[in-house]
């Protein structure tokens, strides 16, 4: 932690109040930087027999910034083995109020830091200021952007990271102060998308959101802002056919971007028909789907895994898994019905992102139940769960949609915490993905809320009809076949639409 340059406790110029003020910053800093309590776990991730081989994971690791090795080349013949070095990084914020929103602001600041340490940075100190509201030209006001730059230039790093989403004023009016690379929240957030995106649709889609926040933010350098080619003094040197109003390299870049946007766009639209075709034929078939919801690194991919032995990259890292990830699984009595794990969600999601991937959050309103999985081990659960139902409250449909709330990580999670959220909620389940607690409860939950077939029917079905058979004993409930000499007598409970295509073929 790195004090004032002013020391609050001995100046008589300052006020109690403000000694006060800094003394919950350096405190809240001082934490920040002793990892306790961040949005990441302490240690390291830690397996379960449910997740597999997480081949996916040895792969990301293989690929992983490591402290302490340099970028630069000693030799022309190290190219193809030189490794990248850790970005160093000062974090910075700014809360208005008393102690409680100096908790919120803690909050903050050890989610911003796990998102540092997750896009492959190291955290070397931090600042926080109280202030009515951020500066409008530095966000921290001269004083302390002053103060930043001693920051900076005695630690030795090279990136600060703002924690909210900067005006593309205040980043290059803050660059030029500290002399080094200024990022906000929303940037790092988009960083850690593109490193974990997968699949061609999410990869379209993060480029999609980044392209969106870059595009007002784009910034020339000297030559870079001048006119390719402008009158006499601008076609110097290139002769005739260079002379003209000509136009700035910034605008050919946001052209450029812009139309790339709209080449993603079409892309991304594209794909959606293959979505939509693998969810109609879910529905035809009477498949409810089970959408897996909640905060980042809550623990739903290690839920999914423990429900289908999925084998879905699992880490101790927020945003590890991106792309969407769709399982069978059956009801205790046969019914079969799908998992869909979807993105996680975070404070402040960039807008970027959620526009990015309506398509992907749309499953979740079509979905039959919502596992709304929450950390119940972190400090501010009931923060996370806000944040979420945030976010999902700008899905179409998903007001209809029956919510569980999922309280994983029992088994490190404080019963204080695990009860004051079992009160506010209406419907809990406790579970531990990890040690398979709550495990049993929760799969007898997904059944009763899923819908059963309620049509009784006990017909004799020809032999060339066996895919309504094979039907039956997918989607129906306590089916059993005789096999007769007419044909294959089916008797059970199936859904409507199924037992008219029975009764039908039966004649």
């Amino acid at each position: 932690m790195t004090e004032s340059s002013t020391n609050p406790e001995t100046s008589p110029s300052v006020s109690p109040e403000a000694r006060d003020a800094q003394a919950i910053a350096d405190d809240v800093v001082a934490r920040v930087l002793a990892r306790a309590g961040t949005a990441r776990s302490d240690g390291a991730t830690v397996h379960s027999a449910y997740d597999g081989d997480q081949l996916d994971l040895a792969e990301r690791i293989s690929l992983r910034r490591v402290a302490g090795l340099s970028t630069e080349l000693e030799d022309v013949t190290e190219v193809e083995y030189r490794q990248l070095r850790l970005e160093k990084v000062v974090l910075v914020g700014v809360y208005s109020g008393g102690e409680a929103a100096a908790r919120e602001a803690e909050v903050s600041l050890r989610e911003l830091a796990a998102l540092a340490e997750t896009a492959g940075s190291e955290v070397l100190d931090g600042l926080l200021q109280r202030r009515q509201k951020p500066d409008p030209s530095t966000y921290l006001g001269s004083g302390k952007a002053a103060e930043l730059a001693d920051v900076v230039a005695t630690s030795g790093a090279d990136t600060v990271v703002a924690d909210t989403e900067l005006a593309p004023s205040q980043r290059r009016a803050l660059e030029d102060v500290v002399k080094v690379k200024v990022i906000d929240r929303t940037a790092l957030i988009l960083d850690i998308f593109a490193q974990h995106a997968k699949s061609r649709e999410g990869k379209a889609q993060v480029e999609l959101a980044q392209l969106e926040y870059l595009l007002p933010r784009l910034r020339g350098w000297g030559e870079s802002m001048s006119r390719q080619a402008g009158g006499q003094v601008g076609g110097q040197g290139a002769g005739m056919g260079s002379r003209g109003p000509g136009e700035t390299k910034i605008e050919l870049d946001r052209r450029r971007i812009r139309d790339r946007m709209a080449k993603l766009r079409r892309q991304i639209a594209a794909m959606k028909p293959a979505r939509e075709t693998k969810r109609l034929e879910r529905q035809r078939h009477a498949v409810p789907n089970v959408a897996i919801a909640g905060y980042t690194n809550a623990g739903k991919s290690s839920l999914l895994n423990t429900l289908t032995d999925a084998g879905v990259l699992v880490e101790n890292a927020l945003f590890a898994t991106l792309d969407p990830t769709v399982r069978k699984a059956r009801t205790e009595d046969g019914r079969l019905f799908t998992l869909t794990d979807t993105v996680g969600f975070v404070r402040r999601l960039p807008h970027q992102l959620v526009e990015a991937f309506r398509s992907t959050l749309e499953e979740v309103g079509d979905a039959a139940l919502l596992l709304h999985v929450v950390d119940a081990s972190h400090p501010e659960p009931e923060g996370q769960i806000a944040a979420v139902r945030e976010v999902l409250a700008e899905i179409p449909g998903i007001a209809d949609v029956p919510e569980i709330v999922v309280l994983n990580k029992a088994d490190i999670a404080d019963p204080e915490v695990v009860g004051r959220i079992q009160r506010r909620e209406r419907r809990t389940i406790v579970v531990s993905a990890h040690s398979g607690e709550g495990i049993s409860e929760l799969r007898a939950l997904v059944a009763a809320e899923l819908p059963s077939p309620q049509v009784e029917v006990d017909v004799v079905v020809p032999y060339s009809r066996g895919d309504l058979v094979h039907r039956a004993h997918e989607h129906g409930s306590g089916v059993r076949a005789e096999h007769l000499e007419t044909g294959t007598r089916v008797r059970g409970q199936v859904d409507e639409s199924l037992a008219a295509e029975l009764r039908a073929a039966a004649g």
